[in-house]
């Protein structure tokens, strides 16, 4: 198992953001298991020819995520998903549906906003 990640320069997602969503997606389907130790900033930024502090950013959001976790000089490790990650995305949405309602928003008005912010986030179109 390796972390093999792929830079689009062509693609219209900036470098940091795929290098956090191509890990966020190999973390989360189990392709890079809870544990795996993650390659420096700089190794990464490395071999991918990026700049390390694109890579930073990514690693940065990712821990926000609470998908990678940083244990100071030992590295950078795959963080164990699963139920933290469930009640921060509940949380989220409750406040998403408390904020809407008080938009006036209708409950389809509501689900077509996710709907669009989704299929934006996760790079769907049509």
């Amino acid at each position: 198992m390796t972390l093999k990640i792929h830079i689009d320069e062509s693609a219209a997602v900036a470098p940091y953001e795929q290098v956090r969503a191509q890990i966020s997606e190999q973390a989360r389907s189990g392709v890079l298991p809870v544990g795996y130790r993650l390659p420096t900033v700089r190794g990464l930024a490395e071999s991918l020819g990026l700049a390390a502090n694109t890579v930073a950013k990514a690693y940065r959001a990712l821990e926000t995520d609470g998908v990678i976790e940083t244990r100071g000089r030992n590295g950078t490790f795959v963080a164990a998903a699963g139920p933290a990650a469930d009640r921060e995305a509940a949380g989220a949405a409750q406040a998403y549906a408390e904020r809407v309602r008080r938009l006036g928003l209708g409950e389809e008005a509501a689900l077509d906003a996710v709907r669009d912010a989704l299929r934006a986030a996760y790079g769907e179109r049509g």
